[in-house]
């Protein structure tokens, strides 16, 4: 009876430890969460995520792709509204932590700051809807997914009852699913932020999803829901019967010919954040950004259909237009998970919080990537974004060969 007793006590006091372990890792994530975007560490975690969240490996394989060398200095300045903006004050200010300029598969300019370093693997946030949103067209292509009309519950059975109930893909893709979803990063009790904790302290994204409801009428009104790109995240593996890690690897890592590996963030059951939690260098940003700057051809091959490309950066519907309206949250235009600035000339982007960007410009064939820890990215209503873009656009024409013209317009304002 003693010795019964010393095992059940034993076994009780392993539990407890193996207990309070996993309440203290879950503690200190959730630490880690709440102080996540301080100004003392929001660097170095941007570059360390795997330090405080759960995250799974995929490593490159197949040869480098190699960009070329062809030097070239920034613009000094550029012009935003009429105004003259020096451009590495502008770089400071938003809190830069990597510049990357690339001009026909030619790195043109390429610099680090604050402390980082180019193997750096460096949190996309956003930016990762592109990525989820190239492997959707490919399922399309390859007939996995038979139509963009189709409600995404028929799917995901899982998703009936709840606001996503009878919304169609497509109206998924383009952020306008009539779901209600506060993204306000300010506010303590947001569902965003709600969501984070969820990431700290464990849960299921796909169950996270089943608790949101319909706010207005699906196809109407452009309102920027993260959870509408983990959806499509369930469509997807439920339509090619694949782990997102593993269709992600085959059919779009492996061909790019990254130079490193890149990690996604994932919760308890091990799926992965598509809505934003790629993490990988600065460079292999900039080989996403160049495979659909050539209409999704890229190392030899056609990676990514040329339609899907096309059909992802061309807003198809008023809502969805660039410029001031009243039924979009942003004078953004959006597409399949990529934005289209306002006056675009063959232009669209990949855009994560605090500043994170793949610029793309077909015209003049350049792609530029920002990395960045601006802790302020919403304290104007998003204008430092439209500056950014307008910084882009002068780095693009000086590389293009524009750079006489621009400075004369510059000098001729001061």
């Amino acid at each position: 009876m003693k010795r019964t007793l010393i095992y059940l006590t034993a076994g009780l006091l392993a539990v407890a430890l193996v207990a309070a372990a996993l309440n203290a890792t879950a503690l200190r994530r959730l630490y880690h969460t709440v102080t996540l975007f301080d100004e003392d560490v929001i660097v170095s975690n941007f570059s360390h995520m795997d330090r405080i969240f759960e995250t799974v490996t995929i490593p490159p394989t197949g040869p480098e792709t190699a960009f070329g060398e062809a030097p070239q200095p920034l613009p000094p300045q550029f012009r935003h509204d009429g105004e003259v903006r020096d451009t590495r004050r502008f770089l400071d200010t938003t809190k830069t932590t990597a510049l990357l300029v690339v001009k026909d598969g030619d790195i043109t300019f390429e610099e680090y700051f604050r402390g980082t370093q180019a193997d750096d693997r460096r949190i996309s946030w956003s930016v990762a809807k592109s990525f989820l949103s190239a492997l959707f067209g490919i399922a399309v292509v390859e007939g996995d997914i038979a139509s963009l009309e189709t409600p995404v519950n028929e799917y995901v059975p899982s998703l009936n009852g709840t606001g996503y109930e009878g919304v169609a893909i497509k109206d998924v893709l383009q952020m306008s699913s009539g779901v209600g979803f506060d993204e306000d990063y300010a506010r303590f009790n947001s569902d965003i932020n709600r969501f984070g904790r969820l990431m700290a302290l464990g849960g299921s994204l796909d169950a996270f999803a089943t608790t949101l409801e319909r706010e207005r009428e699906p196809g109407t009104y452009l309102h920027y829901v993260s959870i509408d790109t983990h959806v499509l995240g369930m469509v997807l593996r439920a339509a090619t019967g694949r782990e997102i890690v593993d269709y992600f690897k085959e059919r779009l890592w492996s061909r790019m010919g990254p130079e490193g590996d890149t990690q996604y963030l994932v919760d308890s059951y091990n799926e992965p954040l598509v809505l934003g939690g790629l993490n990988m260098r600065t460079r292999d940003f900039a080989r996403f950004g160049s495979l659909y700057l050539n209409q999704g051809y890229w190392n030899g091959q056609q990676i990514v259909p040329a339609q899907w490309v096309t059909d992802s950066v061309t807003p198809d519907a008023p809502h969805l237009m660039p410029g001031q309206r009243e039924n979009a949250d942003l004078a953004l235009g959006y597409g399949y998970q990529w934005w289209i600035p306002e006056n675009a000339d063959q232009e669209f982007m990949a855009i994560g919080i605090y500043d994170q960007f793949i610029y793309v410009n077909q015209k003049l064939g350049v792609v530029i990537v920002k990395n960045s820890a601006n802790t302020r990215f919403t304290d104007d209503n998003y204008e430092s974004m439209r500056t950014t873009v307008s910084m882009f656009r002068a780095i693009a024409r000086s590389i293009a060969g524009d750079a006489e013209r621009d400075q004369a317009q510059v000098s001729n304002r001061t």
